[in-house]
């Protein structure tokens, strides 16, 4: 992780993009178990064919997650003022799930120097399944 100057950085400017591998029965389980989420239709296929999906599916926090670790690969996580999210899409099975960011804001408050971040996941079709954004004191 580099140290970021609020100088060096320009509204426009884009975080490092962050791939994952993609989504497998295997991630969902383990974040069940991490999360304390056991939601069914994230685990259970029965489960989630009787709701009508096609298969379980990711849970949101766990694409909330990722973006956390967008953030906190690019800045210490003691930096964070803030982090918020919408779900807007589902991930599936088999997407291979890519965060980004980009900085709207520059300003001060309350003594410090921050930024504001768009930030968002999309599926391989570039489609955005989670959009939110973030706040960094720089």
């Amino acid at each position: 992780m580099n140290t970021i100057k609020f100088d060096s950085i320009n509204i426009g400017d884009s975080l490092p993009p962050l791939m994952l591998p993609s989504i497998n029965r295997t991630t969902l389980a383990l974040f069940a178990g991490a999360s304390g989420d056991h939601n069914a239709i994230h685990i259970d296929t029965d489960y989630a064919r009787r709701a009508r999906a096609p298969d379980v599916f990711a849970h949101g926090m766990l694409s909330m997650a990722y973006l956390g670790r967008l953030l906190t690969s690019w800045v210490d996580q003691r930096q964070v003022r803030a982090f918020s999210v919408r779900f807007v899409g589902i991930t599936q099975l088999g997407h291979v799930v890519t965060c980004a960011g980009k900085v709207v804001d520059k300003y001060e408050a309350e003594g410090e120097q921050r930024v504001r971040l768009e930030v968002r996941t999309v599926n391989q079709y570039g489609e955005p399944r989670v959009i939110g954004d973030a706040v960094i004191a720089l």
